[in-house]
């Protein structure tokens, strides 16, 4: 392999891999400790506002009217289901980024500086010890090598910096946080609230928790209810890497920003018995270069990262990084989000509601709870959905017409609906896997990643339950023609994807400890989603965010005593 000679600085302090929701906070974090931080992106640059190109397009001024066309859909028969014309530009090429399905698998990715943070759905809830207690109790998998103890004041640190919107509701299993106001429930999700308080002292509807400001914050916001910002957000009005996180590293003068950088290994240093640095792969020319620091952080997330570390083979290493225990790539869970119900409610008929909420409701988890009676299923889901009025897009669908009666007809608001469904627990398989193929490869010479991943019993059970709980619910609420539903959504759907590096107490059945600190080489760190032991049923990426301040913090102060 030809290594191409640098130009220009070569060694840092550290260095992070991804600049998505992870690889953003432990960038800022490394730098404003005063760590000379190179981050890696694999795809191009998007700086904030200036490249948000659709940002403040209407729906006329897109060619197809934010419609795919049947080749985009033919050439990205995966991204495509999740993009439109919008916000395609954040999507990768499925025909430039192959992957192999053994079993149907949705992988969804972008490919650019800030990543899934640009797109992602900024739901933000804390996971509890009935999440990190799960495992060890049931004697499932492995145990947590952390407590909601461990971890609770880095919540706080990570909510009060992004800004978190969201109301305050006692729930030992569901903690609060640190909250700007919540945004408002509309009359038919009040009314269905009022319903489940009324009906089972167990259960509650509150406004989603998510990381769209309801003011302004940190030169940010506020939200304007516009819900476009999977387009990027030029008000700043939620959070992603690349309006706060990047922007605040750049801001220390320590951050050097490499975007079209593939890291095709991490390099071990077998006399010293730390990693030495990356390998790189310039995206656009194909010249490969190294870089080396003193400590890495591996954020690229949970596939692409396993990807590296079983890429990154050495005498020391031959079957991947790290991988001592044989665990890398394994335990690869997405939530579930198939399966639900929709209803419409004859009441409220001279109320409509203002402005485009960004957000949803949340019926936090109801099932498998301490002191209430068990299902014959492990674990537990929460509810999500939303209720608005028919629109005319709607109707047109329903109903048969044409001419001025007709216009009329879509000119005025339908009934009020609610439709939810499920954020369901996947628990962690051996056999959910990913691993490297042994013959195809990418444009790049790197070896396909081949994904192998079905949800089991315990899965398919609680979306029965699901659907039974939600009709339940809506009938009770007097909603008519009631829909239930499972879409049956391909798994990677949730795009939750999680598990492949777990953490653990045990170096034999684990990647890495309780830090983030991979058992066998003490430099390197993984905080994205691959980090996870279980998925509980919560949106993890608040999560992410807390174990990636927490494990700078430690890296930091462990470089600091010379232990790195």
């Amino acid at each position: 392999m030809n290594i191409r000679e640098n130009k220009g600085d070569t060694t840092y302090d550290a260095i992070v891999i991804g600049s998505g929701i992870s690889g953003g906070w432990a960038a800022m974090e490394l730098c404003r400790k005063g760590l000379k931080t190179l981050l890696l992106e694999r795809g191009r640059d998007v700086k904030h506002i200036v490249d948000y190109k659709t940002a403040n397009l209407n729906p006329w001024d897109f060619e197809h009217r934010l419609l795919n066309t049947a080749k985009h859909v033919l050439d990205n028969p995966v991204q495509s289901d999740f993009y439109d014309e919008g916000d395609r530009d954040y999507y990768v090429n499925d025909q430039e980024h192959p992957y192999i399905q053994t079993k149907e698998f949705n992988w969804i990715r972008g490919y650019q500086v800030g990543g899934r943070s640009l797109t992602w759905g900024r739901q933000c809830y804390r996971l509890s010890d009935l999440d990190f207690e799960a495992n060890v109790k049931e004697g499932i998998a492995v145990d947590w090598p952390i407590r909601y103890k461990d971890i609770a004041p880095w919540y706080d640190h990570v909510e009060s910096f992004i800004g978190v919107s969201g109301t305050k509701e006692g729930l030992m299993h569901l903690p609060d946080g640190e909250f700007l106001p919540g945004m408002e429930l509309n009359c038919i999700e009040k009314h269905l609230a009022q319903s489940i308080k009324h009906h089972d002292q167990h259960r509650l509807l509150t406004i989603a928790r998510v990381a769209n400001l309801t003011r302004g914050w940190d030169d940010r916001g506020p939200c304007q209810y516009r819900n476009l910002c999977s387009r990027g957000c030029p008000f700043g009005g939620y959070f992603s890497s690349n309006s706060s996180t990047i922007p605040a590293a750049m801001a220390t003068g320590n951050l050097t920003l490499r975007p079209f950088s593939i890291v095709s290994e991490v390099l071990y240093d077998t006399h010293r018995k730390k990693a030495k640095g990356v390998r790189v792969i310039d995206t656009l020319t194909k010249e490969v270069y190294e870089f080396s620091a003193k400590i890495i952080f591996l954020n690229a997330s949970t596939i692409g990262t396993a990807s590296i570390l079983l890429n990154s083979q050495s005498d020391r290493f031959p079957e991947g990084f790290g991988n001592e225990s044989g665990q890398v790539g394994h335990h690869l869970m997405d939530h579930h989000s198939s399966a639900g119900a929709y209803g419409r409610h004859e009441g409220f008929s001279d109320t409509y509601y203002k402005g485009r909420r960004p957000c949803g409701f949340l019926v936090p988890r109801y099932r498998n709870l301490e002191g209430m009676d068990k299902t014959d299923f492990l674990r537990g889901y929460n509810l999500q959905g939303h209720g608005e009025r028919r629109e005319w897009m709607d109707t047109t669908s329903r109903e048969p017409g044409f001419g001025r009666s007709f216009k009329e007809k879509l000119s005025k608001p339908g009934p009020w609906t609610v439709w939810m469904a499920g954020w369901g627990e996947c628990l962690p398989y051996f056999d959910n896997k990913i691993e490297l193929d042994k013959v195809q490869k990418d444009q790049w010479g790197l070896p396909l990643v081949r994904i192998d991943f079905s949800y089991q019993e315990n899965e398919k059970k609680m979306m029965d339950d699901i659907c039974t709980s939600s009709e339940e619910i809506l009938d009770k609420a007097g909603f008519k023609d009631i829909d239930v539903f499972n879409y049956k959504k391909v798994p990677g759907s949730t795009v939750h994807e999680m598990g492949t590096a777990r953490m653990g107490r045990d170096p034999r059945t684990s990647v890495l400890n309780g830090h983030n600190q991979l058992h066998d080489v003490k430099n390197v760190f993984i905080t994205d989603g691959s980090c996870m032991t279980s998925s509980a049923c919560q949106n993890p990426s608040l999560t992410y965010m807390a174990l990636t301040a927490r494990a700078c913090d430690f890296a930091y102060n462990e470089l600091k005593k010379g232990n790195l």
